[in-house]
């Protein structure tokens, strides 16, 4: 007679009874910062609506400082022949033409090539403009920020207090933290320098800018700001400040810039940030222990300055030695 089949026809022929399989653990679906459900579409809603909220701030800041006519339009009309690829609801920079992705392959060698020679000349520009900027300090923080703001009023302070020990002040040339410094400058009759970017919602140039440089790409200007600087000061500000900031903190701990002091001003604005790159970035061995040390924080005008002074004065010695120890291995003839 054969054998019944089943769980006890099974165990009767020695094979063991196998265990329930565990069911698969449900999947959380990722959700955006603000806690919302995405997808493609939200994604690119998202996208157009910053760009939105970008304008508005542009538009309050400039109605906040009251020095500033009406948007600029000219580089609308370059929408109807943009030669980057996607449906904008804004005009494109030039900025943002390089960096879109997607299209024929056949774009990349009709127009790339040729924005290498614009990028090669705006290099060639700031170089030339900013060559004789010594003791240079970039100021950074909102456009947004009132003049009547107690961050705008620091920010005129600390640079008032730098262009009197001697310090040329740069920012991005537009209003909020970027004016309050370039007109701290002023007031100390330092060289006021403002590097400006074309953007789809363009803020024009404070009064206070002495020399102005302008820009279409972000790369080239962000290594102005870095090359002819000898500190950084962030005051609060959004995603164009945090950029600039870990900019910064990043060729430091990269070894490619050294004894370059970052100073954040406005403690209560920047305690969360401090607090959760230890609680967090640093508890998980993300940095390194002295990558703390890297940040100065700070309310005190005169404390900015002074750190500021004695980071620069040391970077001359170091820079003096290390002159002298190349030229004293140098081959005599």
């Amino acid at each position: 007679m054969a054998p019944k089949r089943g769980k006890q026809g099974r165990a009767a022929q020695g094979g063991a009874t196998s265990a329930p399989r565990a069911a698969a653990p449900k999947r959380k679906a990722a959700r955006a910062a603000s806690g919302k459900p995405v997808d493609a579409t939200t994604l690119a809603a998202a996208s157009d609506a910053a760009v939105a909220g970008y304008k508005a701030r542009v538009e309050e800041g400039r109605r906040a400082s009251g020095r500033f006519a009406a948007l600029k339009e000219e580089i609308l009309p370059r929408a109807a022949t943009d030669d980057a690829i996607g449906d904008f609801a804004w005009a494109l920079t030039e900025d943002a033409k390089l960096l879109q992705y997607g299209g024929p392959k056949s774009d990349f060698r009709s127009t790339d090539p040729w924005r290498v020679m614009r990028i090669m000349s705006e290099y060639i520009e700031g170089f030339d403009k900013l060559a004789k900027v010594e003791k240079g300090v970039s100021i950074f923080g909102s456009a947004r920020t009132h003049p009547d703001d107690p961050q705008y009023l620091a920010a005129v302070e600390v640079a008032r207090l730098l262009g009197a020990r001697g310090f040329s002040i740069i920012t991005g040339a537009g209003p909020g933290i970027m004016e309050a410094a370039n007109k701290g400058a002023r007031l100390a009759g330092a060289p006021s320098i403002g590097c400006n970017i074309e953007l789809p919602f363009e803020q024009g140039t404070n009064p206070y800018v002495d020399t102005a440089v302008a820009f279409r790409y972000f790369a080239v200007r962000k290594t102005m700001f870095i090359k002819y600087s000898s500190a950084f000061i962030i005051f609060p500000g959004g995603f164009g400040t945090f950029d600039e900031l870990f900019e910064a903190l990043t060729l430091i701990q990269t070894g490619k810039i050294s004894q370059f002091p970052v100073v954040l001003f406005g403690t209560h604005y920047w305690a969360g940030l401090v607090r959760w790159l230890n609680s967090r970035v640093l508890a998980e061995r993300k940095i390194s222990p002295g990558d703390m040390d890297l940040m100065v924080v700070t309310d005190d005008p005169h404390e900015a300055a002074r750190v500021v002074e004695q980071a620069y004065d040391l970077q001359l010695r170091t820079a003096r030695k290390r002159a002298g120890e190349e030229g004293s291995s140098a081959p005599r003839l």
